[in-house]
């Protein structure tokens, strides 16, 4: 149960991340939000970034297996960063469709799948 609350909260955790860092290359679409100074910019992706804090944290303090969770501080990090990665495509995918998935970005995604698999080896 832990496991699946920690993997959710990191999920939820990272939609907000990539939305913070990226989600403002669209604000040229929007016309009230069409040029915004750089210093706006910054504390609009500062709030969005402190709900993936309030998310972020609490996953780590709950999967962490030093506080009663199933994960080593390094398992942690490789989910964190799989799902990073999944979150960013799924966005990149959806929102900036001038982007196209290929062949190498697929090899890449079964190399980080074969690294999560030596990763959890016992």
């Amino acid at each position: 149960m832990k496991g699946l609350l920690t993997i959710g909260l990191l999920i939820f955790a990272n939609v907000f991340m990539t939305v913070a860092w990226y989600g403002h290359l669209k604000f040229s679409e929007n016309k009230k939000l069409w040029g915004t100074g750089l210093f706006t910019i910054i504390v609009i992706s500062w709030g969005l970034a402190f709900f993936e804090y309030c998310l972020q944290v609490p996953a780590n303090r709950i999967g962490f297996k030093e506080n009663g969770g199933p994960f080593t501080l390094l398992e942690l990090k490789v989910i964190q960063e799989v799902i990073t990665l999944v979150v960013f495509v799924v966005f990149s995918l959806l929102f900036f469709k001038n982007d196209a998935l290929r062949w190498n970005h697929l090899v890449g995604f079964v190399c980080l799948i074969f690294a999560v698999y030596f990763i959890f080896k016992k």
